[in-house]
C-alpha cells in the first residue's frame, strides 16, 4: 500500500465534516495519507483550521483570505492580522489567496488588493503562498511576474486548472503546481497534457476537500483526504512513474515548500 502521502490542500474544518471528522481522519490514515494541510479562507474563521492543527500532529494550517470572500471579510487587506495568525508553529503558509473572475462573488479590485497584501506578508515571513486562480490567467501572470521581480516569493498554484502559459510562468519563478481530482476527470485531457510538462520536483497533490471528488468517486458529493490517492495514481500514470515513487516525491516536495512541516508532526 502507498504510504506517506500528504494532502496539500483541504478544508477539513468546514461544517460538513463536523459529524464524522474523527472517522474521516481514520479513513485518511487507512488510505496511506499521513498529513493534511487545512487551508484558511477568511480571517473571520481563522481560528477554525488552527484549532484542528493544534489537536493533531499530522494536521497543519494556513491563514489567508480567499478571493471569493474578499467582500465579506472586513480585514481583507489587514497585513498585521495575517502576520499575527501566521506566528504559530503549525501555520505553514499564507492563503488561500488569489483572483477569481469566474464566480464574480467579490469586487476584482478588492480581490487584487487582498492578494497583493498576502503576497507581501508571505515574502516577508518567508512562507509559501497558496494561490487560487480562476479565469484570471493574464492578471495572475502579470502579478506573479511583478512580485517575483521585486521580492523573494515562493508558493503553489493550487487545484491547477488554468492554461499552460500560467503554469509556465509559475514554474519559471520557482512555484509548485498542485493537482486535484480535476486531473482524473474524463474531459481533462488538456490538464493532463499540462501535467506532463511539470517537473517531478515541482508537483503536489491535493483534494480541495470537500470539493472535487476524483474519478471513480465523482458521484460522492463530499470529497475527503483519503481520496487524494486517486489523484496521485492518475498523476503517476501521466508522468510514467510508479505511484510509490510519486508518493515519495510529492511528499518531499510538499515538505520542501511548506518547510514548517519539518518542525514536528508525522514523519
Amino acid at each position: 500500500m502507498i504510504k506517506g502521502v500528504i494532502d496539500s490542500h483541504a478544508h477539513i474544518d468546514f461544517p460538513i465534516f463536523t459529524d464524522d471528522r474523527n472517522e474521516m481522519l481514520a479513513r485518511m490514515a487507512g488510505a496511506g495519507v499521513s498529513d493534511v494541510i487545512c487551508i484558511g479562507t477568511t480571517l473571520i474563521h481563522a481560528d477554525s483550521p488552527r484549532k484542528l492543527a493544534e489537536q493533531a500532529d499530522n494536521i497543519w494550517f494556513t491563514v489567508g483570505v480567499h478571493p471569493n470572500h474578499a467582500d465579506e471579510e472586513p480585514r481583507y487587506d489587514d497585513a498585521e492580522a495575517i502576520r499575527n495568525y501566521a506566528n504559530h508553529p503549525k501555520c505553514v503558509g499564507i492563503g488561500e489567496a488569489g483572483l477569481d473572475y469566474f464566480h464574480k462573488k467579490a469586487d476584482p479590485n478588492r480581490q487584487r488588493r487582498s492578494f497583493e497584501v498576502q503576497l507581501e506578508v508571505a515574502s516577508e515571513l518567508a512562507l509559501p503562498i497558496v494561490i487560487h486562480s480562476r479565469d484570471a490567467d493574464d492578471d495572475m501572470r502579470a502579478i506573479l511576474a511583478e512580485t517575483a521581480s521585486a521580492r523573494p516569493i515562493t508558493g503553489v498554484m493550487h487545484c491547477f486548472s488554468s492554461g499552460a502559459k500560467l503554469a509556465e510562468k509559475a514554474l519559471e519563478i520557482g512555484f509548485y503546481i498542485s493537482f486535484s481530482g480535476i486531473l482524473t476527470f474524463k474531459n481533462a485531457d488538456w490538464l493532463r497534457d499540462i501535467a506532463k510538462n511539470v517537473p517531478l520536483d515541482r508537483l503536489l497533490v491535493e483534494t480541495d476537500a470537500p470539493y472535487l471528488s476524483p474519478e471513480p468517486l465523482r458521484k460522492i458529493k463530499r470529497n475527503e483526504p483519503a481520496h487524494v490517492i486517486h489523484t496521485l495514481n492518475c498523476l503517476a500514470e501521466v508522468k510514467g512513474v510508479e505511484p510509490e515513487t510519486l508518493a515519495k516525491q510529492t511528499r518531499a516536495n510538499t515538505k520542501t515548500l511548506f518547510h514548517r512541516l519539518d518542525g514536528g508532526g508525522a514523519s
